[in-house]
């Protein structure tokens, strides 16, 4: 027997408050899906979500008579979040889909376990188990993990038709938890149904592609999809420029313990044109931070390994860290991976992860002077304020931030009464 009775988080008293709030009376709650497949695998876990032969409002009655915050997050879809001690877990009663039209589905409450597993995406996410921690599995779950095989449940061209942002799932969970190559059956489902991404809205694609991107190493994944067109309909950007920069980002990463970083790994795969990127981040509907990311990197200057320090400083104030950084990184991968093979390139790499380690210490220096001391000087209010400032910032900038406030002071006077 299978059982994960030992995992702290099962144990924890808030989900075993649950366990004794729904198990009772004919009918029962078990863990599903995340929870278990992750400690299966070693991996930490985030979320408990549970399923339940109990209606969501007979769940939220139980749980108003025991004093629990119960928030109706999807009822309609038959969930319901209890907050238990600060914590909360969402409550999901068993289903059966009635209709689907691969973007949503209608489906109707049940109590057949076997039934509501068989309606989900994958095998490693249709694992259950009950109060006492013993996993329960209906369609082979525990063997994938076993095998790290990511595979559809029943047949993989019904399963993407029954929702065709499984196609982007299917290659999530691959980058997270699958290994050697991907199924064969579910590969060929997601190849054939890749015009259906269309169909979704952006926000759904988008968060998809952003949780693959986070995976610890894309790259298979990445690789397979740009083999099946699903890359290509989801980022047509990337067709010419390529995902070539991805296994050498990944090995940088590794190596300098950079966090897993979805918008860097986006910038290395999309030509690095500021009209483009813009039109792409509208598309897929990202945030006003996500855009204004792939603007600062894709409006960086390209810096040179043998740039000096002074230069450097310079950039980082005319266009900021957030984007040069991102530009070092991508060029300290590349140098580092040419070296594997050519060690002339060893010495660029060291250059480039020295230039890195300035910009992300960097801190912007202040200006001395402002707008009033200008008009203090006598130059009268409208456009020549900002240009006379304007000439002295860059001025103190190409001085390398040395000059000081009563210097800069003494210039704007022969700026605004020359001899």
């Amino acid at each position: 027997m299978t059982s994960i009775a030992a995992e702290p988080w099962f144990q924890a008293p808030s989900l075993q408050r649950i366990f004794g709030l729904l198990n009772v009376d004919g009918g029962e709650v078990r863990i599903v899906g995340g929870a278990i497949r992750n400690s299966l695998m070693g991996l930490p876990v985030a979320d408990v979500d549970l399923a339940t032969t109990w209606r969501p409002e007979d769940v939220a009655e139980k749980a108003k008579a025991a004093g629990i915050k119960a928030v109706p997050t999807g009822i309609d879809h038959g969930t319901v979040t209890l907050v238990v001690d600060g914590e909360p877990h969402e409550i999901t009663t068993l289903r059966r889909d009635v209709a689907t039209d691969g973007r949503r589905a209608e489906v109707a409450f049940g109590t057949d376990w076997k039934a509501d597993a068989e309606r989900r995406d994958f095998t490693i996410n249709a694992l259950y188990a009950n109060s006492e921690g013993e996993v329960l599995d209906y369609v082979g779950g525990l063997a994938d993990i076993e095998s790290r095989t990511l595979r559809f449940i029943g047949n993989a061209a019904e399963r993407v038709a029954e929702d065709y942002l499984r196609i982007l799932r299917f290659f999530r969970f691959f980058a997270h938890y699958g290994s050697g190559r991907p199924d064969a059956e579910g590969l060929k489902a997601c190849a054939q149904a890749r015009a259906k991404l269309a169909t979704l809205s952006a926000e759904r694609v988008w968060s998809e592609t952003k949780k693959l991107l986070a995976a610890e190493d894309p790259g298979r994944a990445l690789l397979w999809m740009r083999q099946a067109g699903v890359l290509g309909e989801v980022l047509p950007e990337s067709e010419k420029w390529g995902i070539d920069a991805i296994p050498a980002l990944i090995a940088a990463g590794k190596s300098f313990s950079w966090r897993p970083d979805p918008l860097l790994r986006l910038a290395a795969i999309v030509p690095p044109d500021a009209e483009r990127l813009e039109a792409m981040a509208k598309r897929l509907r990202l945030s006003k931070a996500e855009a204004a990311y792939l603007d600062r990197f894709a409006k960086a200057p390209a810096i040179a390994a043998k740039l000096a320090d002074a230069a450097l400083d310079r950039q980082l104030y005319r266009h900021g860290s957030e984007g040069i950084v991102a530009r070092l990184k991508l060029s300290l991968a590349s140098a580092r991976r040419k070296a594997e093979t050519d060690p002339a390139f060893l010495a660029e790499s060291a250059s480039y992860q020295r230039l890195l380690a300035r910009a992300e210490k960097w801190q912007r220096p202040a200006f001395p002077l402002s707008g009033a001391d200008v008009l203090k000087a006598g130059v009268p209010a409208g456009p020549r304020v900002g240009e006379t400032l304007a000439e002295l910032e860059n001025l103190w900038i190409e001085r390398n931030f040395a000059i000081d406030r009563a210097t800069l002071l003494a210039r704007l006077e022969s700026l605004v009464r020359p001899a």
